[in-house]
């Protein structure tokens, strides 16, 4: 038996449990700071919808029971989409844009870092192309996209569904913002490292796939993620084109219910699909600095 069990606590000196005492106190006032902030809020727009002249007026508009169900239910009867099954739509479009940005913006990032004299056109070029899209807002893009390619008649191009060309408009634009972010997370990677990868015999390929690439994946996940919830919200976007996503059918619905809850209907889906991987990317982000800091 250890000298530390044989020792009463009652005879331990309270000092060395001033600390335990302030963090299980600390713990406590978070807990009651939290639960009275969440009160607080709830109790405001419990008053802005039941305490106010017009609150009756927003509980019917936007709010009403009867019109959030078919607006979850829709009426295929009179060509009314439900927001649920378009919601589908806003997810396929996320994922199939996922795929694509992760590609083309790893090129772009490749191509912008290399040192090769003959690629000097394609990094002047790739330069260009994220200046232009990140600078361009994506609605814009959306439109010029969705109602310009149609119109250039360049064969099968010219005539794919507004889900494709909207597709197209996401890829573009979201390539040039996750390219950035892949071009800190490769420069983040030590210069030796490189120049001992190099030494060894491996080609600048090699050497990329096997050296730098491995370390800035690690490093770029928690920004990706990011930049992927905000695509997800911008699916939304594709409804001005005429793809019947979740935001488009609660348009539908309001326009034959002239009632407005079924876009708060429309909120809420976005927000169940949003909100875990919000979740998920915070808790990559604080395992990435406890590494951090551990290693320092």
């Amino acid at each position: 038996m250890s000298l530390d069990a044989d020792v009463d606590a009652s005879q331990t000196p309270p000092f060395l449990f001033a600390p335990r005492r302030r963090q299980l106190l600390k713990g406590r006032n978070g807990l009651v700071a939290s639960a009275l902030s969440t009160l607080a809020i709830v109790g405001l727009l419990a008053f802005v919808l039941f305490g106010t002249s017009g609150g009756a007026n927003v509980r019917f508009t936007f709010f009403n029971p009867h019109y959030l169900w078919l607006a979850i239910k829709g009426d295929p009867a009179h060509a009314i989409p439900s927001v649920l099954s378009g919601i589908v739509t806003n997810i396929w479009i996320f994922l199939l844009c996922e795929v694509l940005i992760l590609f083309f913006g790893l090129v772009l990032a490749w191509v912008r870092i290399s040192v090769s004299p003959l690629l000097l056109p394609f990094r002047l070029l790739a330069t260009a192309y994220s200046d232009l899209f990140r600078g361009v807002p994506v609605l814009l893009v959306l439109y010029l996209v969705d109602f310009g390619l149609p119109e250039l008649q360049l064969g099968w191009l010219s005539n794919q569904s507004p889900a494709v060309y909207s597709c197209i408009a996401l890829t573009m634009t979201y390539s040039a913002y996750v390219s950035e972010v892949y071009r800190a997370g490769l420069n983040s990677v030590p210069h030796g490292q490189i120049l001992a990868a190099r030494s060894l015999g491996l080609t600048q390929y090699s050497t990329m796939r096997r050296v730098v690439l491995p370390q800035a994946v690690r490093t770029v996940i928690p920004p990706l993620l990011n930049d992927f919830i905000s695509l997800q919200k911008d699916t939304a976007l594709v409804s001005i084109a005429g793809v019947v996503d979740s935001v488009r059918a609660a348009q539908i619905g309001i326009e034959s219910y002239f009632n407005e809850s079924a876009l708060v209907m429309s909120a809420l889906l976005f927000l169940l699909m949003t909100i875990p991987m919000t979740r998920f990317t915070d808790r990559l982000i604080a395992k990435d600095r406890e590494k951090r800091l551990a290693g320092s």
